[in-house]
């Protein structure tokens, strides 16, 4: 093990744009941790193909929609990694389409505990280790927001796109928060990206639906907004904190 590499918790990490990061951060020499709720060999397999290719890293699970999973997963990279010096605030549900006055109380709910309130336990813990005022040595957050945060949705899933909207307000607020404490906090915000997150939410199609919508007439890719995750983390983005970057292609 190195000690002296940096150490990189991910959360939904084992699929999708989640996964893109932690493939992206192993060649970038991270040592990775890879989040997940519930698909333990999608997590496992990446944490292998990471390991095979010269990295470290392992998997762990925990649902960030519940506190003390967030505290214990925090708890087992300091137990396998000694320290924290990334994090990535990616774990997040859409649900299927519908207007708001068809929404339940519960799928509110349960968009809000996991996108939001689960964002903001991450990042809680996240600066309790990396703060300057805890002791620690510093870091950087990045959060994943949504074009759908600037868009609304309507239609779709506004209650998504407003779990969104509240990711980017809290990227402002802790940046300047922790700015004096060795911390940068920045978000990037996806257009339209090719993941299986669009068949989760009952869409398969919506990417083929929505590209020539679009001004670059195509979706993105998952790595083409990891490697904004990726600039964002790392030193080359010393003084950018605050930003939300859009990758959306020109939405």
């Amino acid at each position: 093990m190195n000690a002296d590499k940096k150490t990189l918790l991910v959360t939904g990490g084992s699929r999708g744009i989640g996964a893109a990061i932690c493939r992206q951060a192993g060649r970038a020499g991270y040592r990775v941790a890879i989040n997940y709720v519930s698909d333990q060999a999608a997590a496992e397999a990446l944490a292998a193909e990471l390991e095979a290719a010269g990295s470290e890293a392992f998997a762990v699970k925990g649902d960030v929609g519940n506190e003390a999973d967030v505290v214990a997963m925090f708890e087992a990279v300091d137990k396998a990694f000694g320290r924290l010096d990334a994090f990535v605030n990616n774990a997040g549900i859409v649900d299927v389409k519908a207007r708001v006055d068809e929404m339940s109380a519960e799928r509110v709910e349960r968009m809000m505990r996991i996108n939001v309130v689960g964002s903001f336990l991450c990042a809680r813990e996240a600066v309790k280790r990396m703060s300057t005022r805890h002791g620690g040595k510093g870091g950087a957050i990045v959060n994943l927001s949504s074009a759908a945060a600037r868009l609304g949705s309507p239609g779709e899933y506004v209650d998504y796109a407003a779990s969104k909207g509240a990711i980017d307000t809290l990227t402002v607020g802790l940046a300047r928060e922790v700015a004096l404490e060795g911390i940068r906090v920045n978000a990037v915000s996806p257009g339209i990206t090719e993941t299986d997150i669009h068949a989760s939410g009952g869409q398969p199609d919506r990417v083929a639906r929505m590209q020539d919508l679009l001004p670059m007439k195509r979706a993105g890719t998952a790595d083409e907004v990891a490697s904004a995750v990726l600039y964002l983390l790392s030193d080359a983005a010393s003084y950018i904190t605050g930003a939300i970057l859009n990758v959306s292609g020109g939405r």
